[in-house]
């Protein structure tokens, strides 16, 4: 299943605190990921590997319980990953998961924890700040 949010894979791919904290700002549909994105292993991923991170993401936001963990890699390229959901809860009526991510790619490592809230049937990541207003 392929998901409806490339944006939102594209923030997971960088995995870097940074987007959380752009996140309070607006909306991440509305940010501009390029910059964020610089010296992150997501500039190093082919179409192969975005295409298997996708289905491990999707797993981990539509599917996986707390404290499971989806894997991911590619053989080809040895780029690889994981999620796993630390927590799943509920901000304004609306279903959220707060997911640790960790991506290796061609020497580049990062891992990031985020809350990703699932708004209007898409998901988003929602700042601490946003969080702790309700």
């Amino acid at each position: 299943m392929m998901s409806n949010v490339p944006w939102l894979h594209r923030a997971l791919l960088g995995c870097i605190p940074a987007l959380a904290l752009a996140a309070a700002a607006a909306p991440a549909q509305a940010q501009t990921w390029g910059a964020v994105l610089k010296d992150t292993p997501a500039e190093k991923f082919n179409d192969e590997d975005m295409r298997i991170f996708n289905e491990a993401s999707d797993k981990a936001l539509n599917d996986a319980a707390v404290n499971e963990t989806v894997r991911w890699e590619n053989p080809a390229t040895k780029s690889r990953g994981e999620l796993k959901v630390l927590k799943v809860f509920t901000w304004k009526d609306q279903p959220c998961r707060k997911i640790r991510i960790h991506n290796e790619a061609r020497a580049r490592k990062a891992t990031s924890t985020l809350n990703l809230c699932r708004v209007s049937d898409q998901w988003r990541m929602v700042s601490p700040t946003e969080l702790n207003k309700g």
